[in-house]
């Protein structure tokens, strides 16, 4: 635990006013007196401030926020959308905004629990019926359509990290930010908050403070917390345990997101597709060093290439030694090394490809995240379930008789751990037979390509 800076708890003259900016605050308490050593901690002199006297954000904007918790069919057919107004008012004959598909239509009514209402303010539950379809989920938020909200798939933020376990650079996490849902990814950690220190890190440890940017799957709404606590603030979860590990508050969206616009291109997959005469899909292989992967995936592109198929490789060492030569062997470095290959995975797959990797892959949480990047309808889970015992007694690279005399701390198996995936699309042995039996096996357990 770290060890808790003291202060004096006398609020007599009144509470430091609270930013941000934590260089600010640092000034700011110093400047009133309080951060002094005393009798108690900062914690229970927050405990004594009153809430109100602690302006954290401007005043509650006018802008609407309609948060979409329900949507209903009439007996005419006609959807109608129920949710809370958090913040500002809608009136019918006001013409509204969702923000995630972008279309508008007209509020033709408006209703309560005690009836119709011609305005709703903040707070109210309320089901409004529009004037024509539009295209809407659960989660989604509405505003008036003259004033969108702010959409971003990149920001900038304060993560308090309070998970045992590592956060890590280029990991995927579950990000909640008001209604909304979305895969989140550290990009970069720029400095510590705690220490003050502007040095760039690769990890979070439980307890830190750090101004990072963090990447979406897919834009949402949301803003700076100090705009909005409303659409400023969100938590990270773990994608396996479902365990929360961080609290955000938002800095400032980054500007090259607004400045990245998709290319809309002639030829795409279906067009390569056909022509090559088989789907693109991507058949990821997993296991310990040493279980078979290469040779397994070698085998299988031998035999698919043969029937015509359009296949690559893409292999661990043959990928380290170009575009992740960067990367090392740290839990960071393993994460970042398959995130790259996920997307390269993905790429070549919409060029029509059957791609198939073979690397070790040791955590869940990334093959989940190049599951979900790529598509679950275009991802194969191959794991090559071979002993540790037989991967090293093969020890085809020399690799764990390095590790066992601690020349290789790192080695997966050895010193940095293997998770086994809890429910791989397919298993094959790599111990017991030989590789071209459990390739004619794999071939034959593959879904249609």
């Amino acid at each position: 635990m770290r060890k808790p800076v003291n202060v004096h708890s006398n609020t007599s003259a009144g509470a430091p006013e609270f930013r941000l900016n934590h260089q600010q605050n640092l000034e700011l308490l110093r400047s009133s007196g309080s951060l002094e050593s005393g009798n108690s901690t900062l914690i229970s002199y927050l405990e004594s401030v009153a809430p109100e006297s602690v302006p954290l954000v401007q005043s509650p904007s006018t802008q609407l926020i309609f948060f979409v918790q329900r949507i209903s069919p009439t007996a005419s057919g006609q959807f109608v959308y129920s949710g809370t107004v958090e913040q500002g008012s809608v009136s019918t004959g006001d013409e509204i905004r969702i923000s995630a598909s972008g279309q508008t239509a007209k509020i033709s009514r408006i209703v309560a629990l005690d009836g119709s209402l011609n305005t709703a303010s903040r707070g109210q539950a309320v089901t409004l019926t529009l004037d024509s379809e539009v295209n809407a989920a659960c989660g989604d938020i509405i505003s008036l359509a003259q004033q969108p909200l702010p959409m971003t798939d990149q920001f900038e933020a304060t993560l308090v990290w309070m998970n045992e376990e590592e956060g890590l650079i280029g990991r995927s996490y579950d990000l909640e930010l008001a209604t909304q849902c979305a895969s989140a990814t550290i990009r970069t950690i720029k400095h510590n908050v705690n220490t003050l220190a502007h040095e760039a890190a690769r990890t979070l440890a439980i307890n830190d403070i750090s101004i990072c940017s963090v990447s979406l799957s897919k834009a949402i709404v949301c803003d700076s917390f100090e705009l909005s606590r409303i659409l400023g603030g969100f938590m990270l979860r773990d994608k396996v345990s479902r365990t929360t590990v961080a609290a955000g508050m938002i800095k400032h969206s980054l500007r090259r997101a607004a400045n990245i616009h998709k290319q809309a291109l002639s030829i795409d997959r279906s067009t390569r597709e056909k022509q090559n005469g088989h789907k693109g899909r991507v058949i990821w292989f997993t296991g310990l060093s040493g279980s078979g992967k290469s040779t397994l995936a070698n085998t299988l592109e031998v035999a698919l290439h043969a029937q015509g198929y359009h296949t690559y490789i893409l292999d661990g060492d043959n990928v380290r030694g170009g575009l992740n030569k960067d990367l090392g062997f740290t839990d960071a470095d393993r994460v970042e090394n398959i995130r790259r290959i996920a997307e390269v995975a993905k790429l070549m797959m919409d060029a029509g490809l059957i791609v198939m990797t073979a690397f070790i892959s040791p955590f869940r949480r990334e093959r989940e995240m190049a599951r979900e990047l790529i598509g679950a309808e275009n991802f194969v889970e191959v794991y090559v379930d071979t002993t540790l015992d037989v991967c090293e007694q093969r020890d085809i690279k020399g690799l764990y008789k390095k590790a066992r005399a601690g020349l290789l701390p790192n080695l997966t198996g050895i010193g940095s751990a293997y998770e086994a995936p809890a429910k791989p699309d397919i298993t094959v042995n790599g111990g017991n037979e030989s590789i071209e039996e459990t390739a004619e096996a794999l071939l034959a357990q593959l879904p249609c390509l």
